[in-house]
């Protein structure tokens, strides 16, 4: 016989909590007053969720977990209302999947912010290869260099990550631009028909 397994979060004692909010916020839509905050009760999951999730392998290494969690409570906050009981009986899925993109743009904006930096090091010439080789010809050496090394390397990844998203991005078509794509046989000149 094995034990049952506990859970940080009850999903279905979460749902009835949602179902319960919801009634109230709609009850008070109906009298036109303000709408309650959410209970203390769904906050705690949902900062249980970012919690726990910040701590899976490929997020804890993280040093602004605390950003990232904050990123996701705001995230699941504004879209509370989204989530609608009738459709889905799974909150804890719902929430997750939002706090985990919230994750990735943490991550996003932190690398971009950590490019610019780098970068302005680079261009500012903080540290550059004639007082690299100055140092290194007084036998001086520091692991300020191995980490330039590192740093030219970030900013040569994270350039070639943003080419390839740009062009990835441009080689995709709107509707709208295949609907008049020059090589579709479809397309017809309108010029011609008000010739006829």
């Amino acid at each position: 016989m094995t034990a049952a397994k506990n859970h940080y979060v009850d999903n279905a004692e979460f749902l009835a909590a949602i179902k319960q909010y919801r009634a109230v916020c709609a009850t008070c839509r109906a009298e036109n007053k303000p709408i309650p905050k959410i209970p203390d009760y769904m906050a705690t999951c949902l900062m249980l969720i970012a919690k726990n999730l910040a701590n899976k392998p490929n997020f804890y290494a993280y040093t602004f977990k605390d950003e990232m969690i904050g990123d996701a409570i705001e995230n699941c906050i504004m879209y509370f209302h989204n989530f609608d009981p009738d459709k889905s009986s799974n909150p804890f899925a719902y929430f997750t999947q939002i706090i985990y993109y919230a994750f990735l743009r943490r991550i996003q904006k932190e690398k971009k912010q950590l490019y610019v930096k780098y970068k302005s090091y680079e261009q500012f010439g903080v540290l550059d290869d004639n007082e690299k080789s100055d140092l290194e010809e007084n036998g001086i050496v520091s692991t300020q260099f191995e980490m330039y090394e590192n740093i030219s390397e970030f900013i040569d990844n994270y350039e070639e990550s943003n080419r390839k998203n740009k062009l990835k991005n441009s080689k995709k078509k709107t509707k709208l631009e295949l609907l008049f794509d020059e090589e579709d046989p479809v397309a017809f000149d309108i010029g011609e028909e008000n010739d006829v």
